[in-house]
């Protein structure tokens, strides 16, 4: 892996209502990270340094962008990934795999100490191991109670489907931190319009998309969230840099040459209840956008327009989510199941 150099983190916007009701108020950080790629360690370090510097700012929630630990799979598109069983895209999958993260790991546990030691809820993207299969994961952390939310994205985009497999409805659940409700989903699941009902019908307040990276995938979809929930709507980006590809990725000189100087350069944002922006994107640079949210503003924007209240039809229109996390194989001995 290349080595880098030290890391320190920042506020690089912020929105702060200092004489706001604290019973009302909510503050929350996007961490907008880059930092090398496919390097679990390396980037776990940068999420400690984000979130200490979030608590001491006061957040609640800090979230992170689309499995951050440990990368974003970006070379399929630029090295040709569809080759069918095509020995050095083999070798990139198995790199890629093994910098995953496992669920009851070193990384879980790690996150769930981070948690519990600052106070914050985390919502964390992670490429998951599941054996040989990889998921687009969001793990939600909560300090008392450590694992509450495990989001597995339900359907990879295009050339993600390459190494992600599909995820399920186990994960549509919103989760309480103070007085809100936060729910979050992966990158183009955002656009599905049944996953958000799933969560607005739980009384979301703060929807987190999490994405790999650009303003011009965070800038429409962050405000009609926002403005169709009459939610708080948190977009976070990452940033790769193509110094951030490590010497030993299989195809690293292909996946160099074929890359700008930043091919995902963040792009995080908050807009508020009414589809305004709070704090508008923000790209190129690496760091945390603060904001304190006014909990109240969301039953106020609700006055005219509730998607799962007043304004829904449920005798017309019937929406059902399957929340089992189904096996791939259940075992029954005894007549009884068992793992």
């Amino acid at each position: 892996m290349n080595v880098s150099a030290p890391f320190t983190v920042g506020v690089i916007a912020e929105h702060r209502l200092p004489h706001l009701d604290p019973t009302q108020r909510l503050t929350v950080a996007a961490a907008q990270l880059g930092g090398p790629w496919l390097d679990v360690d390396a980037r776990m370090d940068r999420v400690v340094a984000a979130t200490e510097v979030a608590a001491g700012a006061g957040c609640r929630v800090v979230a992170f962008p689309e499995t951050y630990l440990s990368g974003y799979p970006f070379w399929l598109p630029r090295t040709n990934g569809a080759r069918f069983d095509e020995p050095t895209q083999k070798a990139c999958y198995a790199y890629y795999l093994a910098n995953a993260v496992e669920i009851g790991g070193s990384e879980h546990r790690r996150l769930e100490e981070l948690s519990h030691d600052c106070g914050v809820e985390l919502v964390v993207g992670v490429t998951e191991r599941v054996g040989g299969t990889a998921y687009a994961s969001l793990l939600t952390i909560d300090p008392s109670a450590g694992l509450v939310g495990h989001h597995r994205k339900l359907v990879p985009t295009y050339d993600e489907r390459l190494v992600w497999g599909n995820g399920d409805g186990a994960g549509l659940r919103v989760h309480p931190v103070g007085a809100a409700r936060i729910g979050a989903l992966n990158c183009w699941e955002n656009w599905m319009p049944q996953a958000r009902q799933a969560l607005y019908a739980q009384g979301e307040h703060l929807h987190v998309g999490a994405w790999p990276g650009s303003h011009e995938l965070t800038s429409d979809i962050t405000r009609f969230i926002a403005k169709e929930g009459r939610v708080f709507s948190l977009a976070v980006g990452g940033i790769i840099a193509r110094s951030d590809i490590p010497d030993d990725f299989p195809l690293a000189e292909e996946l160099r040459a074929a890359s700008t100087e930043m091919p995902f350069n963040g792009g995080s944002a908050i807009a508020g209840p009414d589809g305004a922006w709070i704090i508008d994107p923000v790209c190129g640079r690496e760091g945390l956008l603060v904001a304190d949210l006014d909990l109240a503003a969301v039953a106020a924007e609700r006055s005219t327009f509730d998607p799962t209240g007043h304004y829904s039809r449920p005798d017309v229109f019937h929406t059902t989510v399957d929340r089992t996390r189904w096996p791939t194989v259940a075992f029954i001995e005894g007549g009884r199941p068992s793992d």
